[in-house]
């Protein structure tokens, strides 16, 4: 497995942990619920989203490490290459929009002033980036099941 493709997985597998961290109630980076609303969703008030909601997030999250690890020799249970082909180009295309979106006038505008708009474009954003082009640059590196 390429390393880019192992850290893919471990950040996304990470990132679903924490939203279902979230959708369990938790508060970190946050120390109130407010606090946490105003880091990972830029809203000065209102309550965080609800814990379906969370689980969907990581639920994708988890999908998208699963796609990634597809393309590294996991089990494809029957679906064809193109499934999974296009399942790995298309989380790569929502991950580079999301990075792109943080620096894309009016996008994000609604956060400015929170501590959500600031680490979202140092933080939240490059990771998505990052994320994007580890995958572009190891879906060549693969190890197809014999």
């Amino acid at each position: 497995m390429s390393v880019l493709a192992a850290a893919v997985i471990a950040i996304s597998m990470a990132l679903a942990g924490l939203h279902v961290y979230w959708g369990l109630g938790g508060l970190w980076p946050g120390t109130t619920e407010a606090d946490l609303l105003a880091r990972v969703v830029g809203l000065r008030r209102g309550a965080m989203p609800g814990r379906g909601a969370c689980f969907a997030v990581a639920l994708a999250l988890l999908s998208a490490a699963y796609i990634v690890a597809v393309r590294q020799g996991a089990p494809r249970f029957g679906f064809p290459e193109a499934f999974w082909t296009m399942g790995y180009w298309g989380v790569g295309v929502v991950f580079l929009l999301r990075g792109i979106a943080a620096y894309a006038p009016g996008v994000f505008s609604y956060a400015i002033g929170t501590p959500f708009y600031d680490l979202n474009r140092h933080y939240y954003a490059p990771l998505c980036l990052a994320i994007a082009a580890a995958m572009a640059i190891s879906y060549g590196r693969v190890s197809q099941p014999g």
